[in-house]
């Protein structure tokens, strides 16, 4: 496994669309591998392909990908990176293996965290129609979903100390938990999207329907609970639209920014 970190330059015109479509950044991502095929899906119960953007601070915009085999970006440096400056040693992008930080976790480490998701559930408007899945459109909701999922994640998001609480314990917001006041969890980053899968050649006729998600980011701090549970969740991502820049998962030490 690799991870690797990928600068953007936003001024570049390949920048700018690459970015304007998730479905065209994720071909961009697996162009990366060369002995992925498009068609290629990855195995149910293996590490898988996943990739997320970030956007610092700085007005600075990240790409990080997270995959079995070190990738060659050397496309997205030509189309959306400072190709005059990279090198042999300094190509444009970084990575690094993965391996040696999955294998040192250990149940009761506590690290910072940031996930971009798309939180959804599924419902049933009138009792003789089928189920259909929906977006979660509220910050509570959103991190009802998050936390609903960290058990079978192998982690455990930390709850406040109660002096850092704004309401008393167990204070409820129209019937639902206020999970914002209780947990070391924030929701960000808000981000509705749609795109024309059917521009993907590997996409077939039954697939032309556009692609709606909302996405959004969390940023927050847990403690490990199952270490292999935990590493599950690293490799193969959490919840849907992995392809297109969702469950990417990564850690990093208390008290680190992004």
């Amino acid at each position: 496994m690799f991870l690797t970190r990928f600068r953007v330059n936003t001024a570049r015109p390949g920048a700018r669309r690459l970015l304007s479509s998730p479905q065209v950044l994720h071909a961009a991502v697996m162009s990366s591998f060369p002995a992925l095929l498009p068609t290629d899906t990855p195995p149910p119960d293996g590490p898988r392909v996943l990739w997320r953007l970030d956007h610092t601070a700085r007005a600075e915009v990240m790409l990080y990908v997270v995959s079995p085999d070190r990738p060659d970006m050397t496309h997205l440096v030509e189309q959306a990176g400072w190709p005059a400056a990279a090198s042999h040693s300094a190509p444009g992008w970084e990575s690094r293996p993965y391996g040696p930080f999955l294998d040192r976790l250990a149940a009761g480490d506590q690290w910072a965290f940031r996930l971009t998701a798309n939180p959804v559930h599924h419902i049933r408007r009138k009792d003789d129609e089928p189920t259909k899945r929906t977006a979660h459109v509220t910050p509570v909701h959103q991190m009802g979903w998050l936390l609903q999922r960290q058990e079978a994640s192998g982690f455990s998001v930390l709850e406040k100390p109660a002096d850092r609480r704004l309401l008393p314990s167990g204070t409820t917001r129209k019937g639902q938990p206020h999970h914002g006041d209780r947990y070391e969890l924030t929701v960000h980053d808000r981000r509705a999207l749609s795109f024309d899968k059917s521009r993907d050649p590997a996409a077939t006729k039954a697939r032309k329907a556009p692609v709606s998600l909302v996405t959004v980011t969390f940023d927050g701090r847990l403690e490990v609970t199952d270490p292999e549970l935990l590493r599950r969740t690293l490799r193969q991502g959490l919840g849907k639209a992995k392809a297109y820049g969702c469950g990417l998962l990564t850690l990093a030490p208390l008290g680190t920014a992004g």
